[in-house]
């Protein structure tokens, strides 16, 4: 999906800019092919981007600070539907899909010995916006296993 719209010269001489910072002055945003999402999907997305560097912190959920299953959860809290607070109950709450079949906005679930362990939300080209662990940021980082399942919020 391609929205267009004008870009003013300040931000075409700046490079390399957050596609929530493009859309906030009017600009062009493209999401990769096949990744079109549903505009409560691209919401989430975009707020899951507005948080970036925020600190991560076990258990928050918001607005300054997230563990990973909280930034998932006021992303889409706040886009206008309602998930649980932890990642097993989230991933039981998506419908599940095929990476296939994956979009901007789908979670992004990664599975482990105990279960599912760690959830994101997917951004599109191999890459999720999560808040990853003790000592780190929310960030936008390529998924980095092939341990991991797609949910899609309905």
């Amino acid at each position: 999906m391609t929205v267009r719209m004008h870009m003013p010269a300040a931000v075409a001489r700046a490079g390399t800019i957050s596609a929530l910072t493009l859309a906030t002055v009017g600009a062009t945003v493209t999401l990769p092919p096949g990744a079109d999402a549903s505009p409560v999907s691209a919401t989430a997305v975009r707020i899951a981007a507005s948080k970036k560097g925020a600190p991560y912190q076990y258990g928050a959920r918001g607005p300054h600070r997230f563990d990973c299953s909280g930034l998932t959860q006021y992303a889409f809290k706040r886009a206008g539907r309602s998930l649980p607070r932890t990642t097993a109950a989230q991933y039981n709450r998506t419908r599940h899909i095929r990476a296939a079949a994956r979009k901007a906005g789908d979670l992004v679930f990664f599975h482990g010995g105990q279960g599912v362990y760690h959830v994101g939300i997917y951004a599109g080209h191999s890459r999720i916006w999560h808040a990853p662990r003790t000592g780190t940021v929310v960030r936008l980082e390529k998924i980095w296993t092939g341990a991991v399942s797609y949910g899609r919020v309905g």
